[in-house]
């Protein structure tokens, strides 16, 4: 676990510091030095998030961040929050029982595309579909930075890494449609750099109640500089961005010369404004109870070399498992009465060991 920079855990909030109506960044921010790769997306992140934290008027106090390992691991040394630096691709699981005992606390996860989706493939998939009431941001630099740059999950076919010499083999994670498959009830993509789009999306995740799962393609200007440079370039982010805004219809270019449309077997595919008929070009929906829209928006490309959407994917809003959770326990009350522990566990078959 980590300390607030008073040496207490989360030590602004129960310090006494500044009240939830007057929370600035620096409430958010410890006194660990940060140290990351100079220059690494990392930065950029950890900035976004402690401008935006006292938005949400929860006291560092009541604030808890989840970290695997990883580069993005060091996060949870940063924030003047509780923090909990777990082992590798067990943040979700951590988080599960952290965010369903303790309810009133803001629990959020930090990981990365190894941390995530490899060891912890299954842990993640499994608080999605539970719909668990955490935020979960992966840092996506699509390569293992800690260990010295070997290929990950969402390393692109053919990646000459240190560990595949000859290029990959593997055919690499869609992050966004993977949680979508899961069935997660909130689903996003942002980019570091872009603190104005990355500020919404952390709004709109911190507003939604259950499992928010935010990809943020996250530059490694060592192992892996400009992955996303179709995406962040002052030249080609324009033509490369398709940006999601619920209830417009998706257009993207420095005009909105291209758009996103409906072809006629219901998939979704980009075309030129002023050769697809208005009412053929997508209108977004991200509060849609069905999420073949979404997935059809995460399969636009096929990596971020390419026109690529971002934004949310989906918002749709369902019983989250901790207040399902407390329903339960509330019927089985008022059913049975308060319950005995002692009498529970003496009960059924038991027997005396002599």
């Amino acid at each position: 676990m980590t300390a607030g920079a008073n040496g207490t855990m989360g030590g602004n909030g129960a310090g006494g510091a500044s009240s939830v109506d007057t929370l600035t960044k620096k409430d958010f921010a410890s006194d660990q030095e940060v140290r990351w790769c100079p220059g690494c997306g990392d930065y950029a992140i950890l900035s976004t998030v402690q401008g935006f934290l006292p938005e949400m008027g929860v006291p560092p106090h009541q604030t808890v961040f989840v970290s695997g390992i990883g580069c993005s691991g060091r996060f949870t040394y940063y924030v003047d929050t509780y923090g909990i630096h777990g082992i590798h691709g067990r943040a979700p699981a951590i988080a599960t029982g952290l965010a369903t005992a303790r309810p009133d606390l803001s629990v959020w996860v930090i990981t990365g595309d190894g941390d995530a989706l490899s060891i912890g493939g299954n842990h993640l998939i499994h608080a999605l579909r539970k719909n668990i009431n955490v935020k979960i941001l992966m840092f996506n630099n699509q390569i293992y930075g800690l260990t010295k740059g070997q290929y990950s999950p969402t390393s692109e076919e053919g990646k000459v890494t240190k560990s595949t010499p000859f290029g990959s083999l593997d055919h690499p994670f869609n992050p966004v449609a993977l949680a979508l498959g899961a069935e997660a009830s909130f689903v996003a993509r942002t980019v570091d750099v872009d603190r104005g789009h990355f500020t919404e999306v952390l709004r709109r995740a911190a507003q939604h109640h259950g499992a928010a799962f935010i990809e943020i393609y996250q530059n490694c200007n060592v192992f892996n500089d400009e992955a996303f440079i179709s995406l962040t370039g002052k030249e080609t982010k324009a033509l490369n961005q398709i940006r999601l805004q619920d209830g417009q219809p998706v257009t993207f270019g420095p005009a909105g010369e291209r758009c996103v449309y409906v072809e006629f077997d219901g998939t979704l595919r980009i075309g030129e404004t002023a050769d697809v008929p208005p009412e053929l070009v997508y209108v977004h929906d991200s509060r849609s109870d069905n999420p073949a829209a979404a997935f059809a928006l995460a399969h636009l490309s096929r990596g971020p070399t390419e026109p690529t959407a971002i934004g949310v994917f989906r918002a749709f809003r369902r019983p989250f498992y901790g207040e399902l959770m407390e329903q339960q326990i509330a019927r089985a009350t008022e059913k049975l009465g308060q319950g005995d522990l002692a009498k529970l566990l003496h009960s059924g078959d038991t027997w005396d060991v002599s």
